[in-house]
C-alpha cells in the first residue's frame, strides 16, 4: 500500500511543481502579473480555483469528520456555504471584478479599499492588511495540520515531517510561479477532488452489507441521521448556517474574481463553480455518512475522525487507486495553502513594503520581496501548526469569522451603496475582527458556556461590522463628493463589458 501511494504522491508532486515552473516561465515578469496574472484568468480555471482554494482539507477532512462525529445536522454548515458561496457570485463576483480594475487597475483588497474610497491616510490599506497577515497564517496553519496528519496516519511519518513535506512543495510553486501557479495547480486539484468525492462514498455504499443503516442508526442514537436532532437549538442552526456569510469576505476566494479576464466571463464561472461545489459538498457529507456505518458495523477502530476518508481509502480500494485517493487530499490541502500564502505575500509586498518601505521599487524587487513573503508567512504557519492536537475545523472556523466579520460587509458595502465612507468602512472593520476576537478569547461565559458554544462568532461580528459600518457613515452625513462620483462611474460601467487588461 504505501509503495503504490508514495509513487502516486510523487507523480503528483512533480505534476505541481512543472505546472510552478510553466508559470514562472510564463507570468512572473511584473508584479500585477505575479500576483493577480494579468486579469486574464479562464472562467473555468477562475471558478474551480475559487472552489478548490475554498474547500481545502476541510472538505475531505473536516467536514466528513464533523459528519461522522454529530451526524446529518452538521451538513447545515454545507448547506449555509452553498447558498453563500451562489450570492457571492451573484453580488460580489461581477461588481468586484469591475470596480478593482477601475481603481486604478487595484490588485488587492486592501489596495481596493484605499482607492475606492481615496484614503490619504492609509489606515484602511494598513488596517486590512494586518488583518489578512494574521488570520492568513492561522488559516494556513490549518492546512498544513492537515498534511501532517495526513502522512502521519497514511505512511507512519512523524507528524512534523508530514508539515515540512506539506508546506515544501507548496511553497515552491507558489514562490516561483505566482498566481498562474496556484490558479493552474488549483484547477487540477480541483478536478482530482472531484472525482474523489464521488468515488468513495458510492464505493462504500456498495461495499456495506444488508442492515448496515439499521446497524448503524441503533449505534447512533436517536437524531443522528436526522436534520433537527435533540438539543438543536436556533442559535445553533444559525451558526452553522452563519458559515455561508463568510464568503463575502474572504480574500483568497474573491481575489479569483478580480482575475477572471472580462466581464462577461463571471456568469459562465459561476455555473462551473457552483455545479462543482454542489457535487463536491454532497460527497463530503456522505463520506461522513457512510464512514460512520462502515466503522460501526465492522468495528473497525479510528482514532481521529477527521481521517475517516483516509481509512475508508486505504481499507476498501486497490493500493493504486488508495494512492490517487490520498493525492487527493493533499491536492486539497495545498490548493488553499498555495492561495492563502499569495495573498499574504500580495498584501505585505502591495501593501507594505511598497507602500512605506520603497514606493518607487522595481518590478523586480517587488516579485522578489513577494517571493520572500511566501517564504516567512510558510515558516510562522508551520510553528504554528507544531501542535498535534489542533483541530483543523476549529482552526479553519476561527480564521474564517475573522474575515467574514471584518471584510464581509464591507466589501458588499463598497460594491452596492455609495454613501459608505471611509470612517464607516474603518470602523466597520475593526468592529468585526475585535468582536470575533472577544467572542474567541474573553474570559466570559452564559451558564457556564463560553460564547463560541453559543452562536457562532461570525454571526455578532458580521451584524456588529455591518451595523457599525452604516451608523458611522451616516452620522457623517455623506460619503465626499468625490467618493460618490467614483462609485457612481464604477456602476455605471457594470452596464458595458469592459476589455481585458493586455
Amino acid at each position: 500500500m504505501n509503495t503504490y501511494a508514495l509513487i502516486s504522491l510523487a507523480a503528483y508532486f512533480v505534476l505541481m511543481l512543472a505546472i510552478g515552473l510553466y508559470a514562472y516561465r510564463k507570468s512572473t515578469s511584473d508584479v500585477s502579473e505575479y500576483m493577480l496574472g494579468g486579469r486574464q484568468l479562464h472562467p473555468a480555471v477562475g471558478a474551480l480555483s475559487a472552489g478548490a482554494s475554498d474547500m481545502s482539507g476541510w472538505m475531505l477532512m473536516g467536514l466528513p469528520g464533523a459528519i461522522f462525529l454529530d451526524g446529518i445536522s452538521a451538513a447545515w454548515i454545507a448547506v449555509g456555504l452553498t447558498i453563500g458561496a451562489y450570492l457571492n457570485y451573484r453580488f460580489v463576483a461581477p461588481r468586484l471584478r469591475v470596480f478593482t480594475e477601475m481603481a486604478d487597475d487595484a490588485i488587492t483588497i486592501p489596495d481596493y479599499f484605499e482607492k475606492r474610497f481615496n484614503d490619504k491616510s492609509r489606515a484602511l490599506r494598513v488596517f486590512s492588511s494586518v488583518v489578512i497577515v494574521i488570520f492568513f497564517t492561522l488559516y494556513t496553519s490549518a492546512g498544513i495540520v492537515a498534511g501532517g496528519k495526513l502522512f502521519e496516519a497514511s505512511f507512519g511519518l512523524d507528524y512534523r515531517l508530514g508539515l515540512f513535506l506539506t508546506a515544501g512543495v507548496v511553497v515552491a510553486y507558489t514562490l516561483f510561479g505566482g498566481f498562474l501557479a496556484v490558479s493552474l495547480t488549483d484547477f487540477v486539484q480541483g478536478c482530482i477532488m472531484f472525482l474523489a468525492l464521488i468515488l468513495v462514498p458510492v464505493v462504500t455504499w456498495f461495499v456495506l452489507r444488508d442492515g448496515a443503516w439499521q446497524t448503524a442508526s441503533e449505534a447512533a442514537g436517536p437524531g443522528y441521521f436526522g436534520w433537527w436532532p435533540e438539543g438543536m437549538t436556533a442559535l445553533g442552526f444559525i451558526s452553522l448556517m452563519a458559515w455561508g456569510l463568510g464568503y463575502f469576505g474572504q480574500p483568497h476566494i474573491i481575489v479569483r474574481f478580480m482575475a477572471i479576464r472580462s466581464l462577461k466571463d463571471i456568469a459562465t464561472a459561476r455555473y462551473i463553480g457552483m455545479s462543482w461545489m454542489i457535487v463536491t459538498v454532497i460527497g463530503a457529507v456522505l463520506t461522513g455518512l457512510v464512514g460512520y456505518t462502515y466503522v460501526t458495523t465492522t468495528s473497525t477502530t479510528i482514532d481521529d475522525a477527521e481521517t475517516i476518508f483516509i481509512l475508508l481509502s486505504q481499507v476498501l480500494f486497490h493500493p493504486l487507486v488508495a494512492g490517487f485517493l490520498l493525492a487527493a487530499i493533499l491536492a486539497a490541502i495545498m490548493s488553499t495553502i498555495s492561495s492563502q500564502l499569495l495573498v499574504s505575500s500580495s498584501s505585505l509586498t502591495e501593501d507594505f513594503y511598497k507602500t512605506f518601505l520603497r514606493k518607487q521599487a522595481s518590478q523586480g524587487e517587488l516579485v522578489g520581496i513577494g517571493r520572500l513573503s511566501v517564504l516567512a508567512v510558510s515558516l510562522v504557519a508551520i510553528a504554528l501548526a507544531f501542535d498535534r492536537s489542533s483541530n483543523i475545523l476549529d482552526l479553519v472556523s476561527n480564521a474564517w469569522a475573522g474575515f467574514g466579520a471584518a471584510f464581509g460587509p464591507i466589501i458588499l458595502l463598497s460594491l452596492w451603496w455609495k454613501g459608505l465612507s471611509r470612517d464607516g468602512a474603518l470602523a466597520g472593520m475593526i468592529t468585526g475582527a475585535v468582536t470575533v476576537l472577544f467572542w474567541l478569547y474573553a474570559p466570559v461565559t452564559i451558564g457556564g458556556e463560553n460564547l463560541s458554544s453559543i452562536i457562532y462568532e461570525m454571526v455578532p461580528g458580521f451584524l456588529l461590522s455591518g451595523t457599525v459600518a452604516i451608523l458611522v457613515s451616516l452620522l457623517a452625513r455623506s460619503a465626499k463628493p468625490h467618493v460618490q462620483s467614483r462609485f457612481e462611474e464604477m456602476e455605471a460601467t457594470m452596464t458595458e463589458t469592459p476589455q481585458p487588461i493586455v
